[in-house]
């Protein structure tokens, strides 16, 4: 029987970890992915706390890490995480946070999930109906599901979560994602103008008592920004997101085929 280990290799998948100051959770959850596979990839997007220290101690594992002083959004991060998983030769890239609210032991979800649609971006689905969710983070993501489905005509029911997997040599626009949270927004309306197909997966979340949760969400700037952006890109789905889509039905349709 095929090992969960041996699977991501023959998959060519690797694990990407963005963090920025979670020094107090990093390291337990590099611990739990790294029972799992040592294809790992941590961002460190500018720490100025001390999770370079709590990085040391993996030292002696096949741990890449990427660092650079400034801090520059989770979307910079991911990108770089990208670009340091496409340098290795992978192919797919499965993105947990560092914060301790994604269950690494979900991973095996993702790989099976990939055996079944080796095209897809797989995307996880929590409970937002879960204890200890704040309203802020449910509005959010009704918020941000509501401009995905307008900017794509599709729909997921869970558009904010960072736990997915990628298959990175189908992502395209890389160099125009934005630096902060939007990009994670970003990453699915481009990959759905390009017909990439999407999965749901349903997945554990844990969200501690609101006394230990550590955000770097900035409320009124960010929803500012997001707001710009959803325009920007209802702009570009009007003369371009959804006449390609619309062309690629249509191609598909006559041909039995994608050209994605």
């Amino acid at each position: 029987m095929t090992t969960l280990k041996e699977q991501i290799i023959r998959q060519n998948v690797c694990v990407v970890v963005p963090t920025y100051n979670n020094g107090t959770t990093i390291a337990g959850v590099l611990k739990r992915v790294l029972q799992l596979t040592d294809r790992v990839i941590v961002v460190v997007d500018g720490c100025t706390d001390d999770t370079r220290t709590q990085l040391s101690q993996f030292s002696s594992t096949n741990l890449q890490v990427v660092d650079y002083e400034q801090n520059r959004g989770k979307g910079h991060a991911l990108v770089a995480g990208f670009r340091r998983a496409l340098e290795l030769g992978y192919d797919y890239a499965i993105t947990l946070d560092s914060d301790g609210q994604h269950f690494p032991e979900d991973i095996p979800l993702f790989v099976a999930a990939l055996e079944q649609h080796p095209r897809a971006l797989i995307v996880g689905s929590r409970n937002l109906d879960q204890k200890n969710m704040s309203g802020g983070s449910l509005f959010a993501n009704k918020f941000s599901n509501f401009w995905f489905t307008v900017q794509t005509g599709l729909s997921l029911s869970d558009t904010q979560t960072g736990f997915r997997l990628y298959p990175l040599h189908r992502l395209s626009g890389l160099q125009w994602i934005t630096s902060r949270y939007e990009a994670e927004l970003e990453l699915l309306v481009f990959s759905a103008w390009k017909s990439v197909e999407f999965v749901s997966l349903p997945i554990r979340v844990y969200y501690p008592p609101r006394e230990e949760r550590v955000s770097h969400f900035r409320p009124l700037a960010d929803f500012g920004r997001i707001s710009v952006l959803n325009t920007v890109l209802c702009f570009l789905a009007v003369v371009y997101g959804w006449p390609r889509m619309l062309l690629h039905k249509l191609f598909k349709g006559r041909n039995g085929q994608t050209t994605a």
